[in-house]
């Protein structure tokens, strides 16, 4: 009869809630400290003001956004800076990677080695930017490549292992 008792059942779908609560808190808090430096600490600054709503409607805790704003004003925080991976995907789908690091060639390598484990290799700077504009927020598609079903499930698999990692913001696709 083990593995029957409610506290068990609740205990694993809150470890599985918290985790993915912990990991979009964190890369909205490393988005809030970019801003932060960028906007010299002004919460009224409209790019940082967007990133604070989009991280209240997360429900991400107010002293985690107080703290997240002090750490991209003060003196001794790392430099983060943004950076953009281009790649193709199954039936040729574009996508494009936006990610936050405190060091380029780490992040570098470490998504070299999760798209070739996927059997994905990066693509030359502005090699997949060309099926994109830039937009308000991230990029948007100019075309749109249809994928059969196995391409479609292979490349949200792809996407999936992308957008666990620590450093990645955004991933783009211009897949239908």
């Amino acid at each position: 009869m083990s593995g029957h008792n409610k506290w068990s059942q609740i205990k694993h779908k809150k470890a599985a809630t918290d985790k993915a609560k912990s990991a979009t808190w964190g890369k909205l808090a490393k988005r809030i400290s970019v801003e932060s430096k960028l906007a010299g600490g002004d919460t009224e600054s409209p790019a940082l003001r967007a990133i604070i709503e989009t991280a209240k409607k997360e429900n991400m805790p107010k002293d985690n956004i107080e703290r997240a704003v002090q750490k991209g004003i003060s003196t001794d925080s790392a430099s983060l800076e943004s950076v953009t991976y281009e790649t193709y995907g199954p039936g040729g789908a574009a996508i494009v990677i936006d990610a936050l690091t405190d060091n380029h060639n780490r992040t570098a390598q470490e998504i070299k080695h999760l798209l070739s484990e996927q059997g994905l290799a990066l693509a030359s700077p502005g090699s997949a930017l060309w099926a994109f504009e830039k937009a308000a927020v991230g990029y948007e598609p100019k075309t749109t490549v249809p994928l059969s079903e196995p391409d479609s499930e292979k490349l949200m698999q792809i996407l999936g292992v992308i957008d666990e990692h620590d450093d990645v913001q955004e991933v783009y696709t211009n897949a239908e």
